[in-house]
């Protein structure tokens, strides 16, 4: 039972980072209907920030953590008015290729500046508490619970604020949002924007755990990919269920089965949501 429980546990604190990470992506695609397959090296990218404010600042972790979102919100920005913003109206393969370049610049930079050796971060606490036999490290914890209380906030931010009800125009029409005055391409910069300070987030929580190195968005935007698919391309409900599921199903195949065929599992699950229901567990008919 209690190998079960810390388990579980761990599935829920994998799902966490990998529903913050796809939260992001779902945002970007509403707005902007481009795949951003640099989201995973964006969220590299936070990891770094952040470490490097700790390190060399001795600034506490909890201030690098805000500091590097909100580095990363201006960088996602920056990124979409000068990478994507050129290619709306072009196909989406140039959107793809430039995608590529920008992990290519990303990935070399990071490993110029720091090295391909995978690096230990500083955790928030050290805390561990032992809870019905199970060991709990405050850092799974606090991953898990941030991570709720952040996505209960862009919820409230999208459902109860006018550039929140801005972002839902522009995701349902671009063109009627500009009919009513919406400033289409800053709305499309500032999700951008939140979307990667979201994964600058997840990378911050998590990097404690998984410690950080410069290919470390790989495997979680692959993940992330799969999850907004599986959810519904656009769902923001379907981004967190996913991602938890995903999670839960990783842990628990790994513990129980082997960690050899984890992807093909996923991958399974994904193909058979879809031969079930083509536009995802959450996704809408166009």
């Amino acid at each position: 039972m209690g190998v079960f429980l810390q388990t579980v546990i761990n599935g829920i604190m994998l799902g966490s980072i990998y529903a913050l990470v796809a939260l992001g992506l779902t945002l970007i695609y509403g707005i902007l209907e481009i795949p951003n397959f640099a989201h995973g090296a964006l969220y590299m990218v936070g990891a770094y920030i952040s470490f490097l404010i700790i390190t060399s600042a001795g600034i506490p972790y909890w201030i690098a953590l805000v500091l590097s979102a909100a580095i990363l919100f201006f960088i996602g920005m920056f990124v979409e008015r000068i990478v994507y913003r050129p290619l709306y109206v072009q196909p989406v393969i140039n959107s793809f290729i430039a995608a590529v370049g920008l992990i290519l610049i990303l990935e070399n930079g990071a490993q110029a500046l720091w090295g391909p050796q995978f690096r230990r971060f500083p955790r928030a606490t050290s805390q561990v508490f032992q809870v019905l036999g199970v060991t709990i490290t405050s850092q799974r914890i606090l991953v898990i619970v941030l991570t709720i209380l952040l996505i209960l906030a862009v919820h409230w931010f999208i459902k109860r604020t006018r550039w929140g009800a801005a972002i839902e125009a522009t995701s349902q029409s671009r063109e009627g949002a500009q009919l009513m005055g919406i400033n289409v391409s800053l709305v499309g910069g500032i999700t951008f924007g939140l979307g990667t300070a979201m994964a600058a987030v997840a990378a911050s929580l998590v990097a404690p755990i998984l410690m950080i190195y410069p290919t470390m968005g790989g495997p979680v935007i692959g993940m992330a990919f799969v999850i907004i698919i599986l959810g519904g391309m656009g769902s923001f409900f379907g981004a967190v269920v996913g991602g938890y599921l995903i999670g839960l199903a990783e842990t628990l195949f790994s513990t129980y089965v082997t960690t050899n065929y984890v992807e093909a599992l996923i991958f399974g699950i994904l193909v058979f949501v879809l031969a079930v229901k083509p536009t995802g567990l959450f996704g809408k008919a166009h």
